[in-house]
């Protein structure tokens, strides 16, 4: 009987099954869409776990239907999934509230504290990273102080995929990747920090096993074979989130590799052989899915998002009919730069390299003669603009970039990928089968299940380049020009941002406590 890897990538919008074979071939996939995060006041993004659930047992049945295969072909499962989520548990395990996820932006005075009791130096210096809004750790500490009532019954959390997982199998296990973004763990000796549990107040026992992402970690109970179709007893890796989990399934797993994606968010990624660190926290530093090994990233809160919310926007209006590649090629039918418009893409906050919760969107240089395809085109180059940030603090932290690889939505596009070339000034590369976080998933539970004996020799199995795209000297001039000039917005604009968020939160209704 032929037996086949499953991976599963629990992501904003949906969850994605992939079946792969162990010669790396993808054999079915299906998707399963989430329903839209609710955000009941500015800058919060919650989603309800158990909608994950549905739609994750739902991918899982229709990709092994699609491959007219049995769930006793399936040899082992990897999963990955939106990091930084905290789902609250209560005793038997009950979800105690709405998931608050990755972009959410509600504890800025949750980081202020740690900076003020554990110290913004020593933070860095246990978790190799600093307090910010998305983490784990500082949600947890918003509903204590925010939620009496679902705090007295907190038991444990866990992250998005990792719920999956125990609705899976019933067992409370992460991994080192995904743990790196909680500021939990000690990153550098890849292990819970009891040091940080207690400046906070926490207790260890909220916090589930974790394990390297190859290992084995759990099996299939009677409830989730029921629900999945999936067989009793089958084996579970412990996975990774999903940026480590898309590195892996981009082939990115040495020092020198870097890959840019773009899905919701969007992150450049660079493996290496230890803990690099920016001293000011602009980069994250976490483990990577390949055991003693580490990456370096930056991370665009709204990249994908960018162009999906001008793109819904759009559709408000009674005769609006367009597409994604409708509105790309009205895109690139402008020019490169524009014609002068810039587009800051904080939509959702700024990670890298601003840290900033309160930055906001912004189209610059408007004037009447844009037209609607000027500005699609300064979406994607401010997107692009926004990823070379990292690129540039990479090269303070002598971080090496000796190829680039693209994922996500970013890479199915050619205006996207090209304008990528252009801006970062280097060569691109697409694979073969770029099914992101799911594939890479697979390969890992591959590994776990001894079809390759590294994650590097799987990735030299299963991973390919399919094209290359060149920079074009041209466009690559007058992306520099321009690049120049973004690098101003922010400067210029925070004060603007500050004051804006400020009169908006003293127009907020008082959330109730213990609601």
């Amino acid at each position: 009987m032929k037996s086949y890897l499953l991976g599963l990538d629990v992501g904003t919008g949906g969850t994605r099954a992939v079946l792969v074979s162990k010669d790396g071939a993808i054999i079915s996939s299906a998707t399963r869409e989430h329903q839209p995060f609710a955000s009941p006041h500015d800058g919060w993004a919650e989603q309800d776990p158990d909608d994950w659930w549905r739609a994750a047992a739902g991918a899982i049945r229709d990709c092994i239907t699609k491959a007219r295969l049995g769930g006793e072909n399936v040899a082992c499962i990897g999963l990955a999934g939106q990091m930084h989520g905290a789902v609250l548990l209560g005793d038997n395990n009950q979800v105690l509230r709405p998931a608050i996820i990755w972009c959410d932006q509600r504890t800025q005075e949750e980081c202020d504290w740690l900076d003020q009791t554990v110290g913004r130096e020593r933070l860095i210096q246990l978790t190799c990273n600093p307090a910010l809004t998305n983490f784990t750790l500082t949600k947890l500490l918003w509903v204590r102080n925010h939620e009496p009532r679902v705090w007295q019954g907190f038991r444990s959390f866990l992250l998005p995929k990792d719920y999956i997982r125990f609705r899976l199998t019933g067992e409370h296990a992460t991994d080192m990747a995904d743990a790196s973004g909680t500021l939990m763990l000690d990153v550098a000796r890849r292990r819970w920090s009891s040091d940080i549990m207690a400046r906070v107040g926490l207790p260890e026992s909220c916090l589930p096993r974790v394990f390297e992402s190859v290992e084995i970690c759990a099996r299939v109970s009677d409830d989730g074979a029921r629900a999945t179709g999936l067989r009793v007893g089958t084996p579970a890796i412990a996975g990774a989130g999903d940026q480590a989990g898309g590195a892996i399934g981009l082939g990115i797993v040495r020092p020198g590799d870097v890959s840019a994606t773009i899905g919701t968010s969007g992150v450049v990624f660079a493996a290496t052989d230890s803990p690099a660190m920016d001293p000011q926290g602009r980069a994250h530093t976490f483990c990577h899915a390949v055991p003693d090994r580490w990456h370096v990233m930056g991370v665009t809160q709204a990249a994908g998002l960018s162009l999906r919310w001008f793109r819904d926007l759009l559709t408000g209006s009674p005769n609006y009919q367009k597409s994604y590649q409708e509105l790309i090629a009205e895109a690139a039918a402008t020019p490169a730069g524009a014609n002068g418009l810039l587009w800051a893409p904080y939509l959702m906050g700024e990670r890298t390299p601003h840290l900033d919760a309160r930055a906001r969107g912004a189209l610059v240089g408007l004037s009447a003669s844009h037209t609607r395809g000027h500005v699609v085109r300064a979406i994607l180059e401010g997107v692009g603009f926004s990823l070379k940030d990292t690129f540039a603090l990479f090269d303070e932290m002598k971080v090496p970039v000796r190829s680039i690889r693209l994922g996500g939505g970013g890479a199915r596009s050619t205006l996207w990928r090209q304008i990528q070339a252009d801006i970062y000034g280097q060569e691109v590369e697409i694979v073969y089968a770029e099914e992101g976080a799911a594939y890479g998933s697979a390969l890992l539970a591959g590994v776990g299940r001894g079809v390759w004996s590294s994650v590097e020799e799987a990735c030299e199995c299963a991973v390919h380049v399919a094209t290359r795209v060149p920079p074009h000297p041209a466009a690559m001039d007058v992306m520099r020009r321009q690049y120049q000039i973004y690098r101003t917005l922010y400067p210029a604009l925070k004060p603007v941002f500050a004051r804006l968020t400020s009169n908006r939160s003293r127009e907020m209704p008082n959330c109730p406590a213990g609601e």
